[in-house]
């Protein structure tokens, strides 16, 4: 890997923690204002779905620095899904054979999951 592409992809990594960041405390924050009206898991629903699309374009425009496409936003889905499965491998190893309790064990599902997402997301994206 060149140096310059070196650059570029520590570029969109930085940019994707950010984003990242952004995205899951404004779906959070959604969820706690539909609570107000809807049952929790329809809140919930509803801020994964809009911080799904959020992140796509986030991701698109700002991490990736690429133009919308409808093919990477049916796919981009997949990231999330893949993501989910890794954190309940992540969770079910650290807390049923490592022991760790499970209010840390997120943080390591979350910290293990920010790469895979991130290759997967770029992958995603930068493919036409």
């Amino acid at each position: 890997m060149s140096a310059d592409l070196r650059r570029r992809v520590a570029g969109e990594f930085v940019r994707f923690l950010i984003v990242g960041g952004t995205n899951t405390a404004v779906a959070y924050a959604l969820y706690l204002l539909l609570l107000r009206w809807l049952h929790y898991p329809v809140a919930y629903s509803l801020a994964y779905l809009a911080g799904i699309s959020v992140g796509y374009f986030m991701n698109t425009w700002f991490v990736f620095r690429q133009k919308p496409s409808r093919r990477a936003a049916l796919r981009y889905p997949l990231v999330y899904l893949v993501q989910y499965l890794l954190s309940l491998l992540v969770l079910h190893v650290a807390v049923d054979l490592l022991g760790v309790p499970a209010w840390l064990a997120l943080a390591f599902a979350i910290v293990a999951t920010i790469p895979v997402t991130f290759a997967l997301s770029r992958l995603i994206i930068h493919a036409r």
